[in-house]
């Protein structure tokens, strides 16, 4: 195709995404240890995951953009959605990893969190939603599990800031008002609260990742759609199956027509024909790499 392949887009965006994060996550790793915050440590590590999903999607999306081989015949599509099962897990081994350090700073009394990493804290929300949103939008323009995968990863970054700053605000209003020594370990609550956010938006994209790669059926809307585009080419009579399935960044179609059954094998072979280039013109936001189309003759009245 002429036109530049989607995933090339998503590429960018996730190069982007990579320059952020290491910025990001290396300042909330120098203030969460001269601050006195885990949950801002917690954040930091989850923003390094960040960094690593993000390159594994890179390489996932260019995988992804292979031509077609002799091993290979329809494609490296699922390349893409085998990066969103590998952001998933990553999410979860960070979620467990933050949890199991949460619940051992719960017990053991620690420094009061520093009130200045409130101000590090609401600079990462704003810098960080910015990034989910673009790459968000990438995600939906190009049709890309993986970014969008990537980019609710990255939602989890804010999630967990969002939850730090609440933790230290707790606890430096708790311990101005009524001194305890328990009240630091609400920044640690907050990045347990965290975890669980990131555990939860884990299984989210390892569902949609695995749907995709078993060929469940990607959309109802579209199978209608493609139906209704196809009963507009004459000589079709009617419809039998029509499957669709998504690899990638591609769709590939298998529709049953029904034409009448005198017709010439030449004329059921042009239809079969207008009916696929119809197809690919009317639904030109998608992607088709094959639409299949199988002639059979219409049964004869009784």
């Amino acid at each position: 195709m002429s036109t530049p392949h989607p995933a090339e887009q998503g590429m960018r965006s996730t190069l982007i995404g990579i320059g952020v994060n290491l910025f990001l996550s290396l300042g909330k790793l120098l203030a969460g240890v001269f601050g006195h915050s885990y949950a801002l440590v917690a954040d930091a590590i989850e923003s390094g995951m960040d960094v690593l999903s993000s390159i594994l999607v890179y390489f996932g999306l260019k995988v992804s953009t292979l031509p077609a081989d002799e091993n290979h015949p329809q494609g490296h599509g699922k390349a893409e959605p085998l990066a969103a099962v590998m952001v998933a897990f990553f999410l979860f081994i960070a979620a467990i990893g933050i949890a199991y350090t949460s619940i051992q700073r719960i017990r053991v009394p620690h420094r009061l969190p520093a009130p200045w990493t409130l101000l590090v804290l609401l600079a990462v929300v704003i810098i960080k939603e910015a990034l989910v949103r673009f790459s968000l939008r990438v995600g939906e323009q190009t049709g890309s599990n993986a970014v969008k995968a990537d980019a609710l990863h990255q939602r989890t970054d804010t999630l967990t800031s969002i939850a730090a700053f609440l933790g230290i605000t707790v606890a430096l209003i708790g311990s101005h008002f009524h001194p305890d020594p328990r009240w630091p370990s609400a920044d640690d609550w907050a990045a347990l609260m965290a975890s669980v956010v990131i555990f939860h938006n884990g299984i989210g994209i390892l569902r949609g990742a695995l749907f995709e790669l078993t060929d469940a059926h990607p959309d109802p809307a579209l199978e209608a759609e493609v139906r209704r585009i196809a009963l507009t080419v004459v000589g079709v009579e009617n419809l039998h199956k029509c499957f669709i399935r998504k690899m990638g960044f591609d769709y590939f179609v298998e529709l049953d027509v029904r034409v009448a059954g005198e017709l010439s094998v030449y004329r059921g072979h042009e239809i079969a024909h207008e009916v696929q280039d119809t197809v690919r013109a009317q639904i030109s936001d998608k992607r088709f790499a094959r639409v299949l189309v199988h002639i059979e003759p219409t049964f004869p009245k009784s």
